[in-house]
């Protein structure tokens, strides 16, 4: 298995200001050679001769190659600062400070919560998969540039970040204010419900397909029944982890392809003989992305398992993070990944074996609050059949 690092994730900002524009022509700048390393030169030059304040070298710097990349109007890829590369790294080694909540740009080019993090301090001020966020203290933003939004949210420890969210379902918007705190991401949980274990995935990071191994064993040894895969408000992560777990249950044969922009396969990973095959139920919901598909979307297509829930996020691109100069990156969208019947769930998402609706207003999902997660409860009902 190669171990590039192909992140699938999600997150997204743009200031909103009122500009007065006024469209003069002035001598000296023409963009008309057919060089657009040139046009860029002296576009760069005329500004800086021409603006009435001081350019700032490094910001401006960024701005052209992030400019350059946000030209593909693909809110997954973009040109990252090395602060934003550090926090980047931070997201697939699983510790960083802040809130513990996944955004990405929404249909409706507003900032998404994809879902908020097991324990964090986003889910005990009661955010939800669906909710939007409109403000990020005081300031606009949109999903254009997710970095940015995730950057403002982030800050020093018991810090306040005042947030204007529109639940979802709702019309009016709301101030919601989250104290920040260090969110350590316990990518693997493991539990047991009686004769039946549990494992939860919350994201998938460099280490969660071996934290996943060493769940399932355990519950194995102990002579479970059957295993609950929960997927739910799972938003992605590192593709290696997804693809490890799926060696791990499924048996031989192909666990997901991926194709570049001429439809060439540029990898195929598969599973080998050896699995572990005991009864299992996968939870799923729409805060289920990307990877998080991968691994649903092959268990599919083996009858492998039955899927509860409701219809996942439906992202099935990938991205491919590009070391460059001086330690910022690239994050890249470079293929799209299909399941083992060769089907695409991107924008379409992953229908469930049997749906099961999460009840309004429930306080949260998992095992601490198994009294009202019926999809939980379905989950235990099928395996004790």
């Amino acid at each position: 298995m190669k171990k590039t690092k192909r992140i699938i994730i999600f997150l997204a900002i743009l200031i909103l200001t009122n500009i007065a524009t006024r469209f003069v022509t002035l001598h000296g700048l023409f963009l008309g050679t057919t060089d657009k390393f040139n046009n860029i030169v002296q576009l760069e030059n005329f500004i800086k001769k021409h603006y009435l304040f001081k350019v700032d070298e490094k910001n401006f710097e960024i701005g052209e190659l992030k400019g350059a990349v946000a030209s593909l109007k693909d809110p997954y890829s973009e040109y990252l600062s090395p602060e934003e590369m550090d926090a980047l790294t931070e997201e697939t080694t699983g510790k960083f400070f802040g809130i513990g909540v996944y955004i990405a740009p929404g249909e409706d080019g507003l900032i998404t919560v994809i879902s908020p993090i097991k324990g964090s301090p986003a889910e005990k001020a009661g955010l939800n998969s669906g909710d939007k966020i409109l403000q990020i203290n005081g300031k606009d933003y949109t999903g254009d540039n997710i970095t940015e939004a995730s950057k403002a949210i982030r800050g020093e420890k018991d810090s306040l970040v005042k947030l204007l969210v529109l639940k979802s379902g709702s019309k009016k918007p709301q101030e919601i204010s989250v104290k920040r705190d260090q969110v350590k991401i316990a990518s693997v949980i493991e539990k047991e419900l009686g004769e039946i274990g549990y494992i939860g995935i919350t994201v998938f990071d460099e280490d969660t397909d071996k934290e996943f191994s060493k769940a399932l064993d355990d519950l194995v040894k102990k002579n479970k029944s059957g295993i609950i895969l929960d997927l739910r408000g799972n938003p992605g992560g590192v593709v290696d982890a997804a693809v490890g777990i799926c060696d791990k249950i499924l048996p031989e044969g192909v666990i997901v392809t991926l194709k570049d922009n001429q439809n060439k396969i540029i990898e195929e990973y598969k599973s080998d003989k050896n699995y572990v095959d005991t009864k299992m139920v996968v939870l799923q919901n729409g805060g289920s992305a990307s990877a998080s598909e991968i691994v649903a979307g092959a268990i599919r297509d083996y009858k492998r398992a039955t899927i509860v829930g409701e219809k996942s996020y439906g992202k099935g691109i990938v991205q491919t993070v590009f070391p460059l100069a001086k330690g910022s990156g690239l994050k890249l969208t470079t293929a799209a990944y299909f399941t083992p019947s060769g089907k695409s769930i991107h924008k379409l998402g992953i229908e469930p074996d049997i749906k099961v609706k999460e009840p309004e207003g429930i306080k949260g999902i998992g095992v601490d609050f198994l009294d009202t997660d019926t999809q939980l409860q379905k989950a235990l009902e099928i395996l004790k059949k």
